[in-house]
């Protein structure tokens, strides 16, 4: 199971930006399909984005606002959020899968990623 490193949290206004890191300090994350969650009080559990099979993919409210990356070279997948909003308050996960199990449509089935990360905390005041 791989092991994940988030960081990059913390507390922004509205409007403001963040990026998220996932790094994977004894795996080359560069193999794995990752995802990234979120989970805010009282709610399940959603993706946000992923980058999975050669592509990358975003919820809808996300879209246009949040981007994936990779840089092989660190190993390590971001996610830069911008122009971000109250709602986008929550803790944030990154998770991994080394088979094709994320791939398509699948990729926001939380079932399908074998690895997670802790969360780090997102707080967008307005």
């Amino acid at each position: 199971q791989v092991q994940l490193q988030l960081s990059g949290g913390g507390s922004v206004q509205a409007g403001g930006s963040l990026r998220l890191s996932c790094k994977a300090p004894e795996s080359n994350i560069g193999v794995y399909s990752v995802g990234w969650f979120r989970q805010a009080p009282g709610k399940e559990r959603e993706g946000v984005a992923a980058s999975a099979c050669g592509s990358l993919l975003y919820a809808d409210d996300v879209k246009g606002r949040f981007t994936l990356s990779r840089d092989n070279a660190k190993n390590a997948v971001y996610l830069q959020m911008s122009s971000l909003k109250p709602e986008d308050t929550a803790m944030y996960f990154c998770a991994a899968e080394l088979s094709d199990r994320a791939c398509g449509d699948n990729w926001r089935m939380q079932r399908n990623y074998d690895g997670w990360g802790l969360g780090t905390q997102v707080t967008v005041s307005s």
